[in-house]
C-alpha cells in the first residue's frame, strides 16, 4: 500500500526535513509564511472551515511534499489558509492519513509536524467517533481529557521520550468550556482499525478507562506534543459503541451523524478558535 513517490516512505528520509519543506510550499502556495493554530477536520466537522474566518487561500493538499489525497469519504482534500477576526492565522487541513490505510505513522502524523513548522503552536484536533457513556447521544460534541493509544506504534522513533502529562491542554479544554459549559469530556481510545470494535473491545476500553472509541487523533497528538504545541482534542459522537448500540455499525451512520450535527458543532468550534 506504500507510495514510493512520497518522501516520507524512504526510512532513511528525516520525516522533519520533509516537514519543513512542505511547510515552506505552504507558504508559497498560500502567501501566508506563518500560521499561529492548527485544525484538523475529522468526520462531521467540515463546514467549520467556514465560520472560523476569512480564506484567503485554499490549496490541494496534494500539492504539498508528503501529503496525500484523503482515501475516506467525508474528508475534504483540502489545505485552508484563514485569517480570524482577531487577526490570527489559522491552518485548515482536510487530508488527514489514518493508520489503517497502511502508510505508517510517519505519514499519519505529517499533518501535523508541516502545522509545527509553518509557525503553528496551538494544534485542534477532531474526529468523528463511538461513545461509550450511556448518557451521550449522537451528534453531541464531547472534548477528549486523555487517550489510550491501542494501535501499538508511535510516532516516535528511536530513544525519543516524550512527557504526555496533560497531553490534551487543560487550559484549552477550560476555554472551550467557557464557549459551551455544557461540554462533556472523555478519555479517547484509538484502535487500528479499519473495521469497527467488537462489543468485547468496547467492554475492555470501558474496563481501562476509556469512553470514546476511534481510528484517529491518539498518534497525531503524541507528534504535536513533541513538535512542542499545545493540543485541543473534540469527538463528535456520531454512534454508540458496539454493544451499546443494538444495531449495526456503518459508515454512512457515520457521515449522516456529522452531517445532521454540522451546523451546531461548526459554529461551536469556530466560536472556541475565535476565543484561542
Amino acid at each position: 500500500m506504500s507510495d514510493l513517490r512520497n518522501p516520507l516512505d524512504d526510512p532513511s528520509t528525516d520525516p522533519f526535513e520533509v516537514a519543513a519543506t512542505a511547510a515552506a510550499d505552504i507558504a508559497r502556495l498560500t502567501g501566508v509564511e506563518r500560521h499561529d493554530i492548527a485544525l484538523t477536520l475529522g468526520s462531521g466537522w467540515g463546514k467549520a472551515a467556514e465560520l472560523i474566518g476569512e480564506t484567503t487561500a485554499t490549496i490541494d493538499a496534494t500539492e504539498v511534499t508528503g501529503f496525500s489525497k484523503p482515501a475516506l469519504a467525508g474528508h475534504v482534500g483540502s489545505i485552508r489558509s484563514i485569517l480570524t477576526a482577531e487577526d490570527r492565522r489559522v491552518l485548515v487541513i482536510g487530508a488527514r492519513t489514518h493508520y489503517y490505510e497502511g502508510h505508517g505513522a510517519r505519514r499519519v502524523v505529517h499533518s501535523v509536524r508541516t502545522a509545527a513548522a509553518t509557525g503553528a503552536t496551538t494544534m485542534v484536533l477532531t474526529n468523528g467517533a463511538g461513545g461509550i457513556k450511556p448518557t451521550w447521544k449522537p451528534g453531541q460534541p464531547v472534548l477528549i481529557s486523555d487517550h489510550i493509544n491501542l494501535t501499538g506504534d508511535s510516532p516516535l522513533e528511536g530513544a525519543t521520550f516524550i512527557d504526555l502529562t496533560d497531553l490534551y491542554s487543560t487550559r484549552l479544554r477550560d476555554v472551550a468550556r467557557g464557549v459551551d459549559p455544557t461540554l462533556d469530556e472523555g478519555v479517547y481510545c484509538q484502535f487500528r482499525g479499519p473495521q469497527y470494535e467488537t462489543p468485547a473491545e468496547v467492554r475492555m476500553a470501558k474496563t481501562i478507562g476509556g469512553h470514546i472509541v476511534g481510528m484517529s487523533t491518539a498518534l497525531e497528538a503524541i507528534a504535536a506534543r513533541q513538535a512542542g504545541m499545545e493540543i485541543l482534542g473534540f469527538s463528535l459522537i456520531t454512534n454508540m459503541a458496539a454493544g451499546i448500540q443494538t444495531t449495526p455499525l456503518s459508515h454512512q451512520e457515520v457521515i449522516d451523524a456529522g452531517r445532521e450535527a454540522e451546523p451546531v458543532i461548526s459554529d461551536l468550534l469556530a466560536r472556541v478558535i475565535g476565543a484561542l
